[in-house]
């Protein structure tokens, strides 16, 4: 037997649900993103309103899409990670000239990592957004890093 699903009309589905959406979306965004991605999470639960199997819970349903619009917009701002300079080849002085020594059989992550903790003394937070990564990342980036180094120092 096929289950009937009632659903309201759209237009009162998002005279419910608009205050609390652009809400969730101003705290995950901000004010000024929250409006494009207000519109775009709309736009998106009007495509697939026609389809839904169940109106159970549509406030948890479109906070989903409100999230996941967040989520999309801010991949798409996501800085490009650059590639991770070659600091063996850099011409301008240094601040700690032997790390260039002591890091060049790094992989270059790490080497990087290392190097502007321990030669710039830039926190992990700094060294994530220099690196495209987040901060736990640059932590194990740099601890693999020295990891490695003390290795290569007891052989």
């Amino acid at each position: 037997m096929m289950e009937v699903v009632i659903r309201q009309p759209f237009e009162r589905f998002y005279l419910e649900h608009r205050d609390g959406v652009l809400a969730h979306l101003r705290r995950l965004l901000g004010a000024q993103a929250a409006e494009d991605a207000f519109q775009e999470t709309f736009l998106r639960a009007l495509r697939a309103y026609p389809k839904l199997k169940h109106a159970d819970n549509l406030r948890a349903w479109v906070l989903t899409i409100a999230t996941n619009v967040a989520v999309d917009d801010r991949r798409r701002l996501r800085p490009q990670v650059p590639d991770v300079p070659d600091i063996a080849t850099l011409d301008e002085p240094l601040p700690r000239e032997e790390l260039r020594e002591l890091t060049a059989g790094l992989p270059p992550t790490e080497r990087a990592a290392v190097f502007l903790r321990y030669g710039y003394d830039l926190s992990y937070a700094q060294i994530g957004d220099a690196l495209g990564s987040s901060t736990d990342a640059a932590r194990q980036a740099t601890s693999s890093g020295v990891r490695r180094l003390r290795r290569e120092e007891k052989r």
